[in-house]
C-alpha cells in the first residue's frame, strides 16, 4: 500500500508535494512544458500583427483577436496539463508507474469537460471577487479540489464542484494557506527571471521590456514559459494530495485501497477512482 495514505498536517503535505515534484522532476515538467510550448508560440506568431498600442479599428480588432485567441489556448492547454498532472500524482502516490504520454493518454476524453469546469469556476469565482473579492476566494478555497474529483471519480461539472465543497469541510485553512504559498513563490519566480531580462534591455520595468522591440518581447514569453513551466505544476500536485488527504480523512480511503489490494492480484480502479 502508498506509504503516504495516512493524515498529513500542512507541512507534511507541502513537504510531499516538493518530494514529489524533485523526485519526478522530468515528468511533471514535461506534462506542463509540452502543452505549454502551443501557448508559447501562439503568442510569438502574434508578435508581428499585434500592436501594443492599437489606434485604427482594425488594430484593435487584430489585438483583440490574439488575445482572445491566446486565452482560448491557454484554457485548452491548462485543462490538458492539469487533468494529466492529476493523473500523474494519483499513480506516482498510489506506488504505481506514471509516465508523460501514458498521462495525457488517460485523460484525453476529460479534457472538455476540464474546460466547462474551469470556465464555471472561473466564472463564478470572478463574479464573487466583483462583490469585494472576499466572496471570490472563499469559492475559489471550496472548489480547490474540483479538478481532481472531476478526472479521478469522473464526475460532472456541477457533481465535482460539490464533491470539492464536501472535502475541503473543515480543511479551508490549510487550502488558502497552500493558495497564499504558491502564488507568492509563482511571484517570485517571475520576478527572478524577469529581473535579468529587464537588465540586459536596459529598462527598469516590464511595460518599458515589452515595448524595446520584438526581440525583447520574446525574450519576455520565454522568461514567462520557464517560469510557468518551473512553478505551474506544484499546486496541482499539493491540490491532489489534498484530494486524497481529505478522503483517508473522511472516508477512510486508506483502509479501502487496503482491502481492495488484498482481494486482488493486481491494484484495479474502483469506479469512483476511474482514470487514476
Amino acid at each position: 500500500m502508498a506509504t503516504g495514505l495516512r493524515p498529513l498536517s500542512t507541512g507534511e503535505l507541502l513537504d510531499r508535494t516538493f518530494s514529489l515534484y524533485r523526485g519526478h522532476f522530468a515528468l511533471f515538467l514535461g506534462i506542463f512544458a509540452l502543452p505549454h510550448l502551443f501557448v508559447f508560440a501562439f503568442q510569438c506568431l502574434a508578435i508581428p500583427f499585434q500592436p501594443l498600442l492599437p489606434r485604427s479599428g482594425s488594430e484593435i480588432l487584430a489585438s483583440l483577436f490574439w488575445t482572445f485567441g491566446a486565452l482560448a489556448v491557454s484554457l485548452v492547454v491548462s485543462a490538458a496539463s492539469q487533468a494529466a498532472t492529476v493523473i500523474a500524482v494519483s499513480q506516482v502516490h498510489l506506488d504505481r508507474p506514471a509516465g508523460v504520454m501514458d498521462s495525457f493518454s488517460k485523460v484525453k476524453h476529460k479534457i472538455l469537460g476540464v474546460i466547462g469546469l474551469s470556465i464555471s469556476v472561473g466564472f463564478l469565482v470572478g463574479l464573487g471577487c466583483i462583490a469585494l473579492i472576499v466572496p471570490g476566494i472563499l469559492l475559489l478555497i471550496r472548489w480547490s479540489l474540483a479538478v481532481p474529483a472531476k478526472v479521478l471519480e469522473d464526475k460532472g461539472v456541477g457533481e465535482a464542484m460539490s464533491r470539492s465543497t464536501q472535502l475541503t469541510e473543515g480543511s479551508r485553512g490549510r487550502v488558502f494557506v497552500i493558495w497564499a504559498l504558491f502564488v507568492a513563490l509563482s511571484i517570485a519566480v517571475s520576478m527572478l527571471l524577469r529581473w535579468p531580462v529587464e537588465l540586459a534591455a536596459g529598462v527598469g520595468s516590464w511595460g518599458a521590456l515589452l515595448r524595446s522591440g520584438a526581440t525583447w518581447r520574446v525574450a519576455s514569453l520565454i522568461a514567462q514559459f520557464v517560469s510557468q513551466c518551473l512553478v505551474g505544476p506544484l499546486a496541482t500536485i499539493a491540490f491532489s494530495l489534498i484530494y486524497y488527504d481529505e478522503r483517508v480523512r473522511k472516508e477512510a480511503f486508506d483502509l479501502q485501497l487496503m482491502m481492495t489490494t488484498l482481494d486482488a492480484p493486481t491494484l484495479q480502479p474502483s469506479p469512483a477512482q476511474a482514470g487514476a
